[in-house]
């Protein structure tokens, strides 16, 4: 097997949660996939402190995860944000699982082409199937060191 303890300090995990890792910054994702684009909306929904607020949005701008569009200020979620929903998604799911209270998840997605209520698993793009820790080999990729 390939020596791969290098992805501790240069993997793609990591570059991500340096990004969106931190709590405001996934929150405001969540709002901007419902639909949020504007900043008082952000700040009345989160209640998050403003500077921190401007912080993060400038930081997600400036990653290139959302657009700041003007005349009137908008928070326009690009391609590069749009490929988060899944993982933010899957993130709530997990929460629904194993953190909920016992009334049961506050949220639940529905699925407008089935009409069911969502869920989401991590699947092969080739053929399919699902991906879980014990069907998947880490090998060194193009980026390797």
């Amino acid at each position: 097997m390939t020596d791969l303890s290098h992805r501790f300090t240069h993997d793609s995990v990591g570059r991500a949660l340096d990004l969106v890792g931190e709590r405001w910054s996934l929150l405001i994702l969540r709002e901007a996939f419902f639909g949020v684009r504007r900043y008082g909306e952000f700040a009345r929904n989160l209640s998050i402190p403003r500077p921190t607020l401007s912080a993060r949005l400038k930081t997600l701008v400036d990653a290139g995860v959302l657009d700041r569009v003007d005349p009137v200020p908008e928070y326009v979620l690009t391609r590069a944000g749009r490929d988060l929903f899944g993982a933010v998604v899957t993130l709530m799911q997990w929460g629904d699982e194993h953190l909920a209270g016992p009334a049961g998840p506050p949220i639940r997605l529905r699925h407008k082409d089935c009409g069911e209520i969502a869920g989401t698993y991590v699947a092969c793009g080739h053929c399919g199937g699902a991906i879980a820790t014990g069907n998947v080999t880490p090998e060194p990729g193009p980026g390797f060191r």
